[in-house]
């Protein structure tokens, strides 16, 4: 079975948000074989979704669940219809404190995951001051952070896509 589409999530089973599973979706009730992998925000402990409820919005609905935070994207403008999108039928991600949609040309981007360490190493010049300037982080604690670095670590440096220009946005969360 082919999983759904999700334009600003492109690969959830890379990223680890959707898995491989038996168990059995709590909103069609059928076991697809794969699940949902992250957090659900609603009022009631939701643990299993499959990938087809979350595509179609029926989990949003049946739960008045989110699977990621509506704020980042409402706070820099981003169209109502792609907020409740990216928000109700797009997989969230993991992270350690609170996950940020990031936005680029008046729309969500593509989520891509933990940013691989060569790929964060060749950043330079304005493309790792802009970085660094809107996460606060100086160049020599930076270096620090990339020395020890590995995908799935603390700290976590998060890879987004403009799906527009292509402009690759990094953001960095903590415990």
């Amino acid at each position: 079975m082919e999983l759904p589409e999700f334009k600003y999530h492109p690969n959830p089973i890379a990223t680890g948000n959707i898995k491989e599973s038996s168990e059995t979706c709590e909103c069609c009730g059928k076991a697809t074989g794969y699940v949902y992998n992250s957090s659900v925000y609603a009022e009631d402990e939701i643990e299993f979704v499959c990938p087809w409820c979350i595509a179609n919005g029926e989990a949003a609905k049946k739960f008045d669940a989110m699977f990621s935070d509506d704020d980042p994207l409402i706070e820099v403008g981003v169209p109502e219809n792609i907020v409740e999108e990216v928000t109700k039928k797009t997989p969230g991600y993991n992270s350690w404190q609170q996950e940020e949609w990031q936005a680029h040309c008046n729309d969500a981007c593509e989520f891509h995951g933990d940013a691989p360490k060569e790929e964060l190493e060749k950043l330079s010049g304005d493309e790792l001051s802009e970085f660094l300037d809107s996460q606060m982080i100086k160049p020599d604690v930076w270096e620090n952070i990339l020395a020890h670095y590995q995908l799935g670590g603390n700290p976590a440096v998060y890879k987004f896509l403009c799906r527009h220009c292509r402009k690759v946005i990094y953001t960095m969360d903590f415990t």
